[in-house]
């Protein structure tokens, strides 16, 4: 048996949630979520690898996969009955679906979307709130969060405030809940820093960059942050930093789509996830397009980096 994991008979998803605590809503939500992973991952075998011709609201240049992996999720979203509005890193506000619904979906539809042309591992990202209202909330008023990774396998993994949970696909594409993750060790062995370029400004930066090269932690860091995080909770521990310097001054990534959905799935393990100051569950969400730094994994490494960021 791995140690990081909590083995288990592989359940259906629908089986699995229909015998949680969850409302029969959110069962709706998250087996969506689910489905709309594995079409993603159906679309990726055949999809462009060219760009758009156009960008997001943050200015980046979009692939054409950007866009279609958005249309597919929104368009699931829509179909499903019980997300009352979606808001995307590809969409300039948050985007009405069915206006009564209990829900709202924030996403990063194709998370590491750099990479798609290179054939490396990317993913989604989401999270789920209760009711319209998101602005003025924190990422600890989540209800779910969840994401999914396009590798040599595709897997889907989600957590309702109990646990993590990772499931794989059958052949006709029905998710099957596989496995629970075992809580993060509270020291890293591994590290995956984000925004290296950041350490030619910021000195605390990479005085913690130094630190892990002479602890001799081993690097496992891809550009994606579904792929890294995704390796430090199977691991069972690890840390990924991604913090800010001159051209990011509040960090690079962003709260809604990005760090406030993994915050939530790893400290449901109990590791940490913080901007620096603070947990980022803690952070007021004020607009969607609102970044952070974040330094998330295992508790006494996060704690550590967060000691010599500050100096």
């Amino acid at each position: 048996m791995n140690p990081n994991f909590l083995e288990q008979k592989p359940m259906l998803l629908r089986k699995h949630l229909a015998s949680s605590s969850a409302s029969e809503d959110l069962q709706k939500v998250l087996l969506c979520l689910a489905r709309v992973s594995h079409a993603i991952a159906r679309s990726i075998q055949t999809a462009d690898t060219g760009g758009a011709g156009s960008t997001n609201q943050f200015g980046e240049q979009q692939l054409a996969f950007d866009i279609l992996s958005d249309n597919i999720i929104q368009n699931h979203l829509q179909q499903c009955g019980v997300v009352a509005q979606c808001a995307s890193e590809e969409q300039d506000d948050f985007v009405t679906l069915t206006d009564t619904a209990p829900y709202t979906v924030v996403y990063d539809p194709l998370d590491g979307s750099s990479l798609f042309d290179v054939n490396f591992t990317i993913g989604s990202i989401f999270g789920v709130y209760q009711g319209k209202e998101v602005l003025g909330k924190s990422p600890r008023d989540q209800v779910a969060a969840a994401y999914a990774v396009y590798g040599p396998r595709t897997l889907f993994i989600f957590s309702m405030g109990s646990g993590v949970c990772e499931c794989s696909f059958t052949e006709e594409g029905e998710p099957i809940v596989l496995r629970k993750y075992s809580p993060l060790h509270g020291e890293a062995k591994n590290y995956s820093p984000g925004n290296l370029r950041a350490i030619t400004d910021n000195a605390a930066y990479r005085a913690v960059i130094q630190d892990w090269l002479e602890r001799t932690l081993t690097l496992r860091y891809s550009g994606c942050m579904v792929a890294d995080i995704h390796h430090l909770l199977v691991k069972g521990q690890g840390v990924f930093a991604n913090v800010g310097g001159n051209t990011y001054p509040n960090g690079k990534l962003r709260i809604l789509y990005e760090c406030g959905p993994f915050a939530y799935l790893v400290e449901q393990l109990g590791g940490s996830a913080s901007t620096g100051e603070k947990s980022i569950l803690d952070v007021t969400i004020t607009s969607i397009d609102q970044r952070t730094p974040i330094i998330a994994g295992s508790k006494s490494e996060v704690e550590r980096v967060c000691g010599k960021l500050k100096g």
